[in-house]
């Protein structure tokens, strides 16, 4: 037991001495800006789709499933825009204009391939159209996950009505209904993750040299959405710092947080490896 604690401290303490010499702090500054920049495009190319196949409820999902676990103070002001963007009917997704707002939405899927390569200290030598069309394809992927979750949850209430006339007893349940919706966003989390080491950076790995990392990040950004909504609702006072640029500027601060714990799952992938 206790060589197994002096081996994951050996691991984590690697880890944070290759995070600062990798200069990890500045690289999650670009995949929170990047992260930001693609956001807008992203979904702007997802409406477009779900309108395509006339799916009216995307909006009322996707935007409870994006941010239901950021911290209010965060979220607010980014939500209150996507959901003004949302509600704006489009069917343009085949149309250059759409193939550019594919492209500015891959941006955020580079960014966090830079972060993942350096992590791992890997020399990536394939070509930029390869990478370009797997940004696509990460795009595209996390698309049809977000219109299937709408597709679910849009018969998940009939579904329901329908186990009650078959079932009575579960009808009390209902309201915990919100708990599977939780769950999914959980699934779609970790299955990104998983993906996104194994196939963004060079190299080839097995889903077991990317578990502990992924195990990490998961943690810790659950664990960082609490202390820092706990910060902002009881001592921060950016209102007086940022004026009216609070509500982005908290949430930019946000996206960097997760991007650092993103790093540093890799980090740590890293040095198991190596230990």
């Amino acid at each position: 037991m206790i060589v197994i604690i002096k081996r994951i401290f050996g691991i984590v303490f690697e880890a944070w001495q290759n995070f600062n010499r990798d200069y990890g702090w500045a690289i999650a500054s670009h995949v929170a800006l990047s992260g930001l920049f693609a956001l807008f495009p992203f979904l702007i190319f997802a409406t477009s789709i779900a309108a395509f196949f006339e799916l009216t409820q995307f909006a009322d999902t996707v935007v409870p499933l994006l941010f239901d676990a950021w911290p209010k103070e965060a979220g607010a002001v980014i939500v209150a825009e996507i959901q003004s963007i949302l509600t704006v009917p489009r069917r343009d997704f085949l149309t250059f204009g759409g193939l550019l707002t594919l492209f500015f939405a891959s941006n955020g899927v580079e960014a966090l391939r830079v972060a993942l390569n350096r992590s791992y200290r890997l020399k990536d030598g394939r070509t930029y159209f390869y990478l370009r069309m797997q940004s696509f394809a990460f795009v595209i992927v996390a698309i049809i996950m977000l219109l299937s979750v709408t597709f679910l949850l849009v018969l998940l209430p009939l579904g329901w009505r329908i186990a009650e006339n078959w079932w009575g007893f579960i009808g009390p349940y209902g309201d915990t209904v919100w708990f599977w919706r939780l769950v999914v966003t959980f699934f779609i989390l970790l299955t990104a993750l998983i993906v996104s080491h194994l196939y963004l950076p060079a190299g080839k790995r097995c889903i077991k040299d990317v578990m502990p990392g992924v195990i990490f990040t998961v943690i810790f950004w659950i664990f960082a959405s609490l202390a820092f909504g706990a910060y902002l609702e009881q001592f921060a006072d950016y209102v007086s710092t940022y004026a009216g640029l609070a509500g982005a500027m908290i949430g930019l601060l946000y996206l960097y947080l997760l991007g650092a714990i993103f790093i540093f799952g890799g980090e740590i992938n890293a040095a198991a490896h190596n230990a």
